[in-house]
């Protein structure tokens, strides 16, 4: 089994779309193993997004994962679920993304865009950790 971390975005939680989400996550077929709606402090903002310090878009980044209530999750599936999960979320863009993406079904903004999904392996056993320590 292997696990990656998601995360449903303030602006997904304030629009109401975390069941929705969950709901294309488990019918895909992938299993949620743990989750808490938190709001994400700057601690673990800074850290979740690390690779990002320095860039001019990294305080924003910061501020809108901590504006409100996330839903944090770790969803377990077969080798390969980091991808399936970038799949069904579609790209970054909602405007490249593609029809029965999340994305592309529901987000419109760039700087909006509901869901991360871990990008590989080793950043999702890293972003596990950070969220839920212990259980990567």
């Amino acid at each position: 089994m292997e696990r990656t971390l998601v995360i449903c975005k303030p602006d997904a939680v304030e629009r109401g779309l975390i069941g929705e989400i969950i709901n294309r996550l488990e019918r895909k077929g992938l299993r949620i193993v743990a989750a808490e709606l938190r709001t994400i402090n700057d601690d673990t903002a800074s850290r979740h997004y690390a690779e990002h310090v320095g860039k001019p878009f990294y305080p924003d980044l910061v501020n809108f994962i901590g504006r409100g209530p996330a839903m944090v999750m770790v969803v377990a599936g077969p080798a390969g679920t980091w991808k399936v999960v970038r799949t069904l979320m579609g790209p970054t863009n909602p405007a490249e993304a593609p029809p029965g993406t999340i994305r592309g079904d529901l987000a419109i903004e760039m700087t909006e865009n509901l869901i991360h999904g871990s990008d590989g392996p080793e950043s999702a056993a890293r972003e596990i950790e950070i969220f839920f320590p212990g259980l990567a």
